[in-house]
């Protein structure tokens, strides 16, 4: 079963990678779309901040664990739960009393998501607390938890999530997919779920 589903991640990371090193969208830019989850900056992630012309505005910035950081000429600044174009829009507005005209292009990147945490309970070899510093999905979850045991319930796993609306749940059936053969598509790609930082995965 473990080396069934290790060669299935092997199948999925090439275009996961592809997904995950999309650059940062300028200040003005719409909500990237992609088939991988946005991913929502956390506290203890490293962010790097480059106002474009402006090389004593460049820096790596640790966000702390309130969820905040502090940049120069703006002051503090809450990045937790916000998409990268999200906290570049809110230091551009910081910028604005600072130059007579356009303010320069803010880039926002994450360069280590060492907040994103995950937690895995029920029928997997090592359950526990992961942080594996880079985006996840549900596949690669189970793998980091050493598999599935031989009677886990692959169809009926539930991921917990927290949202600003309280918990909610995610059902996934993955017992079809591990047993298929030859290559996966990228359809059966974009419904394996992606892992959220603070989600708690049970498999039963």
């Amino acid at each position: 079963m473990r080396n069934l589903l290790l060669a299935l991640i092997l199948a999925i990371l090439p275009i996961s990678a592809n997904a995950q090193t999309t650059p940062a969208a300028p200040a003005n830019a719409a909500a990237p779309a992609s088939g991988q989850a946005a991913y929502r900056i956390n506290a203890g992630d490293s962010i790097e901040v480059y106002v474009w012309g402006e090389e004593r505005l460049q820096r790596t910035i640790t966000i702390l664990p309130d969820g905040t950081f502090s940049f120069p000429l703006v002051g503090r600044v809450e990045a937790i739960g916000k998409l990268p174009y999200e906290v570049e829009a809110v230091i551009s507005k910081g910028l604005e009393n600072q130059y007579r005209g356009q303010v320069p292009q803010v880039t926002v990147s994450v360069q280590s998501p060492a907040g994103f945490q995950f937690s895995i309970m029920g029928k997997v070899n090592s359950p526990g607390r992961f942080t594996p510093g880079r985006y996840v999905n549900l596949l690669e979850a189970l793998s980091l938890a050493g598999g599935p045991s031989q009677f886990a319930d692959l169809d009926g796993i539930t991921i917990i999530r927290k949202t600003s609306q309280g918990l909610t749940t995610i059902r996934a059936r993955l017992g079809g997919l591990l047993k298929r053969r030859g290559a996966v598509d990228a359809v059966t790609r974009r419904a394996i779920p992606d892992i959220q930082s603070g989600d708690t995965v049970i498999v039963p």
